[in-house]
């Protein structure tokens, strides 16, 4: 853990609504609202970093567990404008609210995975075998050539960050994703959304032979 990581900081918050930012997994931005301009301005003139967390529009209210990000690369629009690129890096919970305005700030704690003695291998490798076999039958049912993509990560951790970051249209099992401690219980988390989508898939592409065939 990089030593800027205190137990205990103070981190400015992003809620995003149908975000959820991942360790390791990049996040592209165009700051726009008047709050969030003087924070990002605030940010660039310490350590570029914030919490990104999860807006629950019908409780109205962010989640405890987020992400911190770090902004990589930035461009000033016209009207102050921002574009940025960041990257997700610890993840944290937040203990207490220190102010809201101009923005909210937040005391938080940093967590990370539970320490195992598991051999995660195995799961991981079939966990990336079900995403093969995913986008395979996507491609098939879409009639396009869908590559794999290159920069899936080996190591069990952060193949589980990946596979979460990827499971579009669905932030809240992604928010519980983010909260889990276990990469064991992670990755067979995923593994089930993904034989759930496989057998859908396989599904679909049987319908699909069958009607071409007639």
């Amino acid at each position: 853990m990089p030593p800027s990581y205190i137990a205990v900081r103070e981190l400015p918050l992003f809620p995003l609504p149908e975000v959820v930012l991942f360790p390791g997994r990049p996040l592209p931005l165009h700051i726009f609202e008047f709050r969030y301009r003087i924070m990002m301005n605030t940010i660039l003139e310490s350590d570029r970093r914030f919490g990104v967390v999860l807006w629950d529009p019908v409780r109205r209210q962010p989640a405890t567990v987020g992400c911190c990000a770090e902004i990589l690369q930035y461009q000033r629009l016209p009207d102050d404008r921002m574009k940025m690129l960041t990257l997700g890096q610890q993840r944290f919970r937040v203990l207490e609210y220190v102010r809201e305005k101009p923005y909210l700030v937040g005391l938080v704690e940093w967590i990370s995975d539970q320490p195992t003695t598991e051999d995660l291998r195995p799961l991981a490798a079939n966990v990336e075998e079900l995403l093969k076999d995913v986008v395979r039958l996507s491609a098939k049912l879409m009639d396009q050539k869908i590559e794999i993509p290159d920069d899936i990560p080996s190591l069990p951790t952060e193949l589980s960050y990946w596979v979460a970051s990827n499971l579009y249209g669905v932030p809240q099992e992604q928010q519980d994703l983010l909260e889990m401690i276990s990469t064991s219980d992670r990755l067979t988390r995923e593994s089930e959304i993904l034989t759930s989508t496989r057998n859908h898939l396989a599904a679909r592409t049987v319908l699909k032979d069958t009607f071409n065939e007639n």
